[in-house]
C-alpha cells in the first residue's frame, strides 16, 4: 500500500522572480500586459481557425490545440504570479501548490509532444503531398492530439504521485514564482533521489523521442525541398515550416535548459529566467510567429476584420 504524504507543511512561501520589492509593481504591470496578449492572441487564433473553413486542415487543427495549451499552462501560472507581486504574504497552501504543479506538467508535456506531431504533419505535407489527405485524416489527427494529452497526463501523474509520497517538514520557502517539481523536491525532508531520477528519465525520454521525430521529419523535408528545381517552389515549401521551426527552437531550448540537467548542476536563478520564457513569453510570441509568417492566417484575419466592419 502506498505511503502517502505525512507532511507538517501546510503552505509554501513563494519567493517569486526576485526578492527586490521595488520591482514588484513594474513587473506586475509588465506581466499583466503579457498575460492579456497571451489570452487575446491565442483565443484569437483559435477563433480564427474555427470560423474560417479554409483553415480546417490538419496543420491548423494542431495549431489550435497548440494555442489551447499555451492558454492553459500560462493560466496555471500567471494569475497566482500576478497576485503574489502585490501580496504581502506570497503563500500557497500545500495542495494548491501540488495542483498547480500537476496541471502545469500536463500542458507543458502535451505541448512538447504536440510540437513533434506538427513536425510529422509538415513531413507528410511536403514529402507526400498526393497522399496527405489520405494519411492525415481527421480521425488520425484527433487520435494524435489525444495521444499528446494522454502523454501529458501520464507524465504529470507520475511526478505528482511521487511528490505525495514525500515528507515536507520544513523549510517551506520555494525559490521560484510557481510550484514546479524541481524546487519542491529540494524542500523534501525525505529521500527524493528516486523522484529526481524519474524526473530526469521521463523528461529525457520525452525530449529525446520528440526531438528524434522532429529531426527525422525535417531531414526528409530538407531533402524534399532540395529536390525542387524552382527557387519559388523551394521558398514556398520552406515557408510552411519556418513558423514551426521558430516555435520549436524557442520552446525546446528553454525547456531543455530547465529540465535536462543533473540536480547537482541545477541553478534556481537560471531556472527562473528560463521558466519565464517558456511559461509566458513563448505563449505570447506563438500567435505572432504563426500569423506574421503565415499567408493563410493573415488572409483569414483580414477577411474576418473586413466582415466585422461590413456587419457593423
Amino acid at each position: 500500500m502506498a505511503v502517502w504524504n505525512h507532511t507538517g507543511v501546510k503552505e509554501f512561501i513563494l519567493i517569486g522572480l526576485m526578492e527586490n520589492h521595488n520591482w514588484e509593481v513594474p513587473l506586475f504591470l509588465f506581466f499583466s500586459l503579457v498575460y492579456i496578449i497571451i489570452l487575446v492572441g491565442n483565443w484569437g487564433m483559435i477563433m480564427l481557425i474555427c470560423f474560417n473553413v479554409r483553415l480546417h486542415t490538419p496543420m491548423y487543427f494542431f495549431l489550435s490545440n497548440l494555442s489551447f495549451c499555451d492558454i492553459c499552462y500560462s493560466t496555471v501560472i500567471a494569475p497566482k504570479m500576478l497576485v503574489n507581486f502585490l501580496a504581502e504574504h506570497k503563500t500557497s497552501i500545500f495542495f494548491a501548490c501540488l495542483l498547480q504543479s500537476f496541471f502545469f506538467a500536463i500542458y507543458i508535456t502535451t505541448e512538447v509532444i504536440l510540437l513533434s506531431m506538427m513536425a510529422y504533419d509538415r513531413y507528410v505535407a511536403i514529402t507526400k503531398p498526393l497522399m496527405y489527405t489520405v494519411i492525415m485524416t481527421h480521425r488520425i489527427c484527433t487520435q494524435m492530439v489525444l495521444a499528446c494529452y494522454l502523454g501529458g497526463l501520464i507524465n504529470s501523474l507520475i511526478h505528482t504521485i511521487g511528490l505525495l509520497k514525500l515528507d515536507f517538514c520544513g523549510p517551506n520557502i520555494v525559490n521560484h514564482f510557481f510550484c514546479d517539481v524541481p524546487p519542491l523536491l529540494k524542500l523534501s525532508c525525505s529521500d527524493a533521489h528516486i523522484n529526481e531520477m524519474l524526473l530526469l528519465i521521463f523528461s529525457g525520454v520525452i525530449a529525446i523521442f520528440t526531438f528524434i521525430v522532429i529531426i527525422v521529419s525535417y531531414s526528409h523535408i530538407l531533402t524534399a525541398i532540395l529536390r525542387i528545381r524552382s527557387i519559388e517552389g523551394r521558398r514556398k515549401a520552406f515557408s510552411t515550416c519556418a513558423s514551426h521551426l521558430t516555435a520549436v527552437t524557442l520552446f525546446y531550448g528553454s525547456v531543455a535548459f530547465s529540465y535536462i540537467q543533473p540536480s547537482s548542476q541545477y541553478s534556481m536563478e537560471q531556472e527562473k529566467v528560463s521558466a519565464v520564457f517558456y511559461t509566458l513569453i513563448i505563449p505570447m510570441l506563438n500567435p505572432l510567429i504563426y500569423s506574421l509568417r503565415n499567408k493563410d492566417v493573415k488572409e483569414a484575419a483580414k477577411r474576418s476584420i473586413w466582415m466585422g466592419k461590413s456587419n457593423s
